[in-house]
This record gives C-alpha cells, structure tokens and sequence, in this order.
C-alpha cells in the first residue's frame, strides 16, 4: 500500500520545504476513471515558497506518462505528462473575493492537513486533452487508421465553399 503524504501547506510553504516522490498511477482514483489502465508512475516535486507580496505558494512539478483511450480508434494510446505550476495559497475570504478576470496563478484552499495527491491528481486531470487522439494514420482502427474519404465528401467541401450552395440546392429541390 502506498502512503499519501499530507503537509500542513502554510507551514509547509513558509519555511520553504520540499517533498518529492513516485506514486502509481493506481493511487489516483479520480484520474483512473478518464484513463485507459492503471499502468504508469508519476515523479512530483512539490516546493513551498513565498512570492514577490508575501503570498505563500506551491511550485508543483510532475512528470510521468499514463495510457488515455484514443477517442478516434477507441486505442491505448501513452500520454506524457509533465507540469509545472505555481499555486497560491489562500483562505476561503480570499478565495471567494477573486474574481475570474483577475491575472495571477491559480490559487487552492491552505490546509493544515493538505493531501498532496489531490492536488496533484487535480493538476492532472485539468492538464488532460478534452478528447484525446492520436496522431493521424496512427489509430489501430481496421485499416491502420486510414479511414477512407466519404464518397460524397469532394462535393461537400465545394458546398462549403459556397455559402449560397444550400439555397441553390433549395431552389432546386422546388
């Protein structure tokens, strides 16, 4: 079994301490419902510190790959990951009085009792494509991949061309 390691963050990221590891893939439940399998290790850094207005903060690193499902073939497909980012730590008043068009790194809720794993399985479902895909003739669908041309599909794209091709065909049908 893996131990979760926990920080007090404000602490934490006053006396600029650090902690490094690997944690498997299978630790992270959340993330396990987007991937593939449960194959693959993660290394994070995550570093305390404090920015240029006495903001206490995080510096989260990590790197790794996880298999995601490709959603053209429906495949195993490897995904790197590798993040770097800052996040602000704040309490609920502040958190609640920032507004989205606010410029500055993203903030999270300083916890005495900090799991570092939910923050880092956070970080990686945001960083995650919407639809991932591989590259293309790469897909294992039937045929390598190379899904053939619709037959209608040359004089689709001169319609599309034509912004009045539709009332023209409109017209026609009438």
């Amino acid at each position: 079994m893996f131990a979760r390691p926990f920080i007090d963050s404000l602490d934490f990221a006053g006396n600029g301490r650090q902690i490094s590891g690997a944690v498997p893939v299978a630790e992270m439940p959340r993330l396990l419902d987007v991937l593939e399998d449960s194959r693959g290790i993660l290394e994070y850094t995550v570093r305390g510190g404090v920015d240029k207005q006495g903001i206490p903060l995080l510096d989260v690193s990590i790197s790794g790959n996880c298999r995601l499902r490709c959603q053209r073939c429906l495949g195993a497909m490897e995904h790197a990951v590798r993040i770097d980012t800052r996040l602000l730590l704040r309490d609920q008043a502040s958190l609640d009085a920032l507004t989205d068009e606010e410029e500055e790194p993203d903030s999270i809720l300083a916890d005495k009792h900090l799991d570092v794993l939910d923050v880092l399985e956070e970080e990686i479902l945001l960083s995650l494509p919407i639809a991932p895909r591989h590259e293309l003739g790469a897909c294992q669908a039937a045929g390598g991949g190379n899904i053939p041309p619709r037959q209608d599909q040359g004089r689709h794209e001169e319609e599309e061309k034509n912004p009045f091709a539709a009332l023209a065909k409109l017209k026609r049908s009438t």
